[in-house]
């Protein structure tokens, strides 16, 4: 066997799924598949063969071009929910000859200019005649000869190489050189959620929470031409195909408000403008996920943080949907919301001041803690208030089309 560099793909959750587990690896591996061919890098040889392989609670990659360096797939599949580290290594053949070679090899530039190193060896594989702390001895014998003045430290060394002989191959890595992936469960291993996505900081984190847990995300932005602009949709796309570099493809619904927004600003209250415009859209979303087999509706909302997102407000909001509404940053504060929307890249994107929908005819002291009854009488004064909800969903321009990078 020629020695060949892979990444070693290392999970958490999915190992604790029983008879189950198969079927969370073969869901991760196809989004692994997915993520390498959207990989934009790969130019002209997007006919490459990457080769994936499971292996007791690990997967590996490795490409046939020998020439394409597999650690530029790192900062891809660090992406891809369900991997929670990786590794570059070099995979053998079982043979303690060709193991000393390869680390001696591949290891040994390693630990240049390193104080300390250690070597941990773990045999899955028991049919392996050597046992593990003679192959940690040898592979350390080795590596110490080529660099006597590194020492050996088996508590705290500057460098941990590991060598694993498993079924299908030795490896060899510094193990302590890893890289953190994003963990969670697999995209579309716990069903599918419309986000509804503004273009402000809050409901990209919550699409990007959701799809952390194995949910697949499709995408609906509420639109108030002439009043919003052209751009301001534009950078919601933008926000979701950031987040289709976690989540996958994702499908774009685009609805327009400005028929209802106008006239809840002809017949209602103003201090419930707010309040009756989220029941709206609440309703649409609602119609557009079961018409499309969505599971959910996902939003950004964070309690206390604006008028519309007090308890009392989110009640009668929501009182006349019957679909499951998710909020994942329901418990959070705006400074760990901020947080997670600079980890994974939307933040920037989101402060872009375009006006959205939400921020049109936006009332001067909204109402805080409104009751149901005076809503609904508010509601009431809006005669074709069913069909101007049916209008915005057939007469808008729907965009099924994926977004993706």
């Amino acid at each position: 066997m020629q020695e060949t560099k892979v990444l070693l793909l290392k999970y958490g959750e999915i190992a604790l799924k029983g008879l189950n587990r198969s079927n969370f690896e073969k869901l991760l591996e196809q989004n692994i598949i997915n993520a390498i061919r959207n990989y934009k890098n790969l130019g002209n040889k997007k006919n490459l063969y990457f080769n994936i392989e499971r292996e007791q609670s690990i997967m590996t990659v490795s490409c046939e071009d020998i020439n394409f360096d597999i650690d530029n797939l790192i900062p891809v599949l660090s992406k891809v929910f369900g991997i929670v580290t990786i590794n570059s290594a070099v995979k053998t053949e079982k043979n303690i000859e060709k193991i000393k070679e390869i680390a001696l090899k591949y290891i040994a530039p390693v630990l240049e200019n390193k104080k300390s190193f250690g070597v941990l060896a773990k045999r899955s594989d028991k049919s392996f005649a050597i046992k593990s702390p003679e192959i940690a001895l040898q592979v350390g014998d080795v590596l110490f000869e080529n660099n006597k003045n590194i020492k050996v430290d088996l508590k705290n060394p500057e460098v941990w190489v590991a060598v694993e002989i498993r079924n299908n191959g030795a490896f060899i890595h510094a193990s302590n050189v890893k890289y953190k992936g994003a963990g969670g469960m697999p995209t579309g291993s716990n069903g599918a959620g419309l986000l509804l996505l503004s273009g402000g900081i809050d409901s990209p984190v919550a699409g990007y929470m959701m799809a952390r847990r194995g949910m697949k995300i499709s995408v609906l932005h509420f639109t108030s031409e002439p009043y919003t602009s052209e751009r301001a949709k534009e950078k919601v796309l933008r926000l979701s195909k950031i987040l289709s570099q976690y989540c996958g493809d994702i499908k774009f619904y685009a609805v327009s408000l400005t028929e209802i927004q106008e006239s809840i600003r002809q017949y209602c209250a103003e201090d419930y403008t707010t309040v009756l415009l989220r029941r709206f859209m609440i309703k649409i979303a609602g119609e557009i996920a079961k018409s499309n087999y969505l599971d959910c509706v996902i939003t950004g909302e964070s309690l206390g943080q604006v008028a519309s997102q007090t308890i009392q407000a989110i009640k009668v909001i929501y009182d006349n949907i019957n679909i499951p509404v998710f909020r994942p940053c329901i418990g959070l504060d705006k400074s760990q919301i901020i947080e997670t929307a600079e980890k994974i890249g939307t933040y920037e994107t989101s402060v872009e001041p375009y006006e959205d929908c939400c921020s049109i005819f936006t009332p001067r002291h909204p109402v805080t803690k409104p009751k149901l009854e005076s809503v609904l009488t508010e509601e009431n004064r809006i005669a074709d208030a069913a069909d101007l909800i049916e209008r915005a969903i057939s007469n808008s321009n729907i965009d099924k089309d994926n977004v993706n990078l």
